[in-house]
């Protein structure tokens, strides 16, 4: 495991440097962004499709994270407080987006009666990141499903299978129970599948 794929080195590397940009170094915060500007502009396109809003949302969220750095007490990695941050600018954004759907997609009919019920596994389609998906239009009905989803579901959606954060953290970020983010998450990967068999059938 390289040092970049292991938390707790990523996170001792980060508490390193967050310190010296609280002690006075803040030209050191130029690096903080660089850890993590293109991690952001990813999950940014992911959740808020237009390029625009996503590079808009990446600024934001370092503007607020320069501004709060000072309040950041390590009771968690930092990555999963500066998702938490992300997260805000980016409901914040899309808000205002164009691309905001007029009429959010119900998807009751997904829920599964009992918790029990909830599978923990990755689906197949999560297994690599989008941009590694050979099928070109089978990546863009992906994207399409994702961004299809209503914006709760979306975020829990693409934190899990895209951005790789656990359950727990997931629910950190997003302030919900973890069984309020298994159920959400389920939910939303009986949708993408569906919208993945259309196509298959379809294309038969």
């Amino acid at each position: 495991m390289s040092i970049s794929q292991n938390p707790q080195i990523r996170q001792d590397n980060d508490t390193a440097l967050i310190t010296r940009i609280n002690s006075g170094q803040t030209d050191l915060f130029p690096e903080l962004v660089r850890r993590y500007e293109q991690k952001l502009y990813n999950f940014g396109i992911r959740m808020c499709k237009d390029p625009q809003d996503a590079e808009d949302m990446v600024q934001d969220t370092f503007l607020n994270v320069f501004r709060y750095l000072k309040d950041f007490r390590f009771e968690s990695l930092f990555k999963n407080w500066l998702y938490r941050v992300a997260t805000r600018s980016c409901l914040k954004k899309k808000r205002k987006s164009r691309y905001t759907p007029d009429q959010e997609l119900s998807l009751d009919d997904f829920l599964p009666r009992e918790e029990s019920a909830i599978p923990t596994q990755l689906p197949d389609w999560a297994a690599a990141p989008l941009d590694q998906i050979l099928n070109e239009e089978l990546g863009r009905i992906l994207r399409q499903a994702v961004h299809e989803l209503p914006e709760s579901y979306r975020l829990v959606l693409v934190l899990r299978d895209m951005e790789g954060f656990s359950t727990s953290e997931t629910a950190q970020i997003l302030n919900l129970s973890e069984t309020n983010i298994k159920v959400r998450l389920h939910r939303a990967r009986l949708f993408v599948r569906k919208k993945l068999t259309d196509y298959f059938d379809h294309d038969r």
